[in-house]
């Protein structure tokens, strides 16, 4: 039987086509594979919680590989991360776990970040890492729209066009927006995401903040379930996965 590994991963999404291996172009699965086969010359599949989008950041993404040598924790994390240069990807840390865990599907909940930077200059630290919005955003107007979307809803308005799920409804745990050093954070926490939800609702939250929407619209679009409703998505760069929730046991 094979040995199971979860992994907890930080990587900068900016190079990637996403976590989901593509034909156009390297995927942070693929890159984590790779480093795999070249650290133990064992093919894996890699499994992540979530399947991020192109340009989207990781604070603590949690994978699974199965390695049928069986390896210390640390030379695990070692070896991958060593293989994994130049990519901005880091394995944090490794744990050994049974075969009922699974990364995706034994979730409880998981929880994402958007990040706003409101100024007027370009950001060079954080360029691509933060959506720049050159104005001021109310951001107590935001948090108070932003409550509307708690519970369970029909999400298709916040969804994208292409999404796969077989259902648009969902069930949003917690949303705040939250005033920060450079501008406003946007977390969302909720046990599965539609495709483009978070930065769906991070684009219409922003009219808000902008005075161009009131809470009212947030609510009626939501209602509207039609895509058309939905303010401007907001870009991939601002988006963070932060952590997934697991049982006791995972």
């Amino acid at each position: 039987m094979p040995f199971r590994y979860k992994l907890i991963l930080e990587f900068d999404g900016g190079p990637f086509v996403g976590w989901q291996r593509q034909t156009n172009g390297l995927s942070i699965q693929e890159a984590l594979e790779e480093a795999v086969f070249r650290f133990c010359s064992e093919r894996v599949s890699a499994t992540g919680a979530g399947r991020t989008d192109a340009g989207v950041h990781a604070l603590a993404m949690p994978a699974h590989i199965d390695l049928l040598k069986e390896q210390s924790c640390d030379v695990v994390r070692d070896a991958i991360n060593f293989h994994l240069k130049p990519y901005p990807i880091a394995v944090t840390s490794v744990y050994a776990v049974n075969q009922h865990f699974h990364a995706r599907f034994s979730a409880a909940a998981r929880h994402y970040l958007y990040r706003f930077a409101t100024r007027r200059a370009p950001l060079a630290l954080d360029a691509g890492r933060a959506w720049r919005i050159p104005a001021t955003l109310n951001v107590e107007a935001m948090h108070e729209a932003a409550q509307s979307l708690t519970g369970k809803h029909d999400f298709t308005t916040f969804r994208a066009a292409q999404c796969q799920a077989k259902s648009p409804v969902r069930t949003l745990s917690e949303i705040s927006v939250t005033e920060t050093g450079e501008g406003a954070a946007l977390r969302v926490c909720a046990p599965s995401f539609l495709h483009h939800q978070v930065r769906s609702i991070a684009g219409s939250l922003a009219q808000v903040g902008l005075g161009k929407w009131g809470k009212a619209e947030i609510a009626a679009a939501l209602k509207a379930a039609d895509r058309k409703a939905c303010g401007p998505v907001a870009p991939a760069e601002g988006l963070y996965f932060v952590k997934a929730d697991y049982p006791a046991d995972g």
